[in-house]
């Protein structure tokens, strides 16, 4: 597979998951919107179907759709990426930018599909709620140490599916993470993957949002390095429940 193949998969696979993860952020917390107010338990399952769409798209290149898999895969000491993809420097850095290239460009997407309600007044801190996860108790910290445990958790889980002689595929992805949404969310909205709040924060950043506010990057180290932390430490214990 060439490197632009490599790329395009992993940018609409990862468009895809953040124009519906923030569609149904969006949904649930923009005003006059149908969805308004729909809880957290719609977010958990609008991210994990989100998943299960990007799961698909990308499939070719082994659907990483976020960093945190691929560094998890790197530090597994595994040969290939995906089927018949090295695991080289390049092939990584080519995964790692379409993801959060595709990331950008799905929040833009999500944007774009409820630009009247972004219209409408509101708190600053929700409508960057929509591209961007962020603290409710503001601790980096024990924020921190939030996106290490939850991308643990997915990428140990993800990389332990390949040991199991069933293949339920995207649909197992898609339920493990409607369960750390809804397991372990609550702290920081549980970002589990660098591309999904760092490209989405950029476009933020960029996007003639009315009264936007601050992209607030003070905080965004954390839910970039906590889960490339979480993700190699998953790739390295991964090969001790391998059979």
């Amino acid at each position: 597979m060439s490197g632009s193949e490599i790329f395009i998969t992993e940018f609409l696979g990862t468009m895809i998951l953040l124009l519906g993860g923030a569609g149904v952020v969006a949904n649930v917390i923009l005003p006059r919107s149908k969805g308004f107010d729909g809880g957290w338990l719609l977010i958990n399952f609008g991210w994990g179907l989100a998943v299960f769409a990007g799961v698909f798209v990308a499939f070719k290149t082994g659907a990483h759709i976020n960093p945190a898999v691929t560094f998890g895969i790197w530090a597994s000491g595994a040969s290939e990426f995906g089927p018949g993809i090295p695991v080289t420097f390049a092939n990584g850095a080519i995964y790692i930018s379409a993801q959060i290239v595709g990331a950008a460009v799905g929040a833009t997407l999500a944007f774009l599909t409820y630009k009247k309600h972004f219209d409408l007044e509101a708190p600053a801190a929700t409508k960057l709620a929509v591209f961007s996860t962020g603290p409710e108790i503001r601790s980096y910290g024990w924020n921190f140490f939030t996106e290490v445990v939850g991308t643990f958790v997915l990428v140990f889980v993800v990389l332990s599916f390949g040991n199991w002689p069933g293949d339920m595929g995207p649909l197992a992805v898609a339920l493990l993470v409607v369960g750390i949404g809804a397991s372990l969310g609550g702290p920081t909205g549980y970002a589990i993957n660098p591309a999904r709040d760092l490209g989405p924060r950029i476009a933020h950043a960029l996007l003639p949002i009315k009264g936007k506010g601050s992209s607030d990057w003070a905080y965004s180290w954390v839910p970039v390095l906590g889960p490339i932390v979480g993700g190699v430490l998953a790739g390295l214990l991964a090969p001790a429940v391998a059979f």
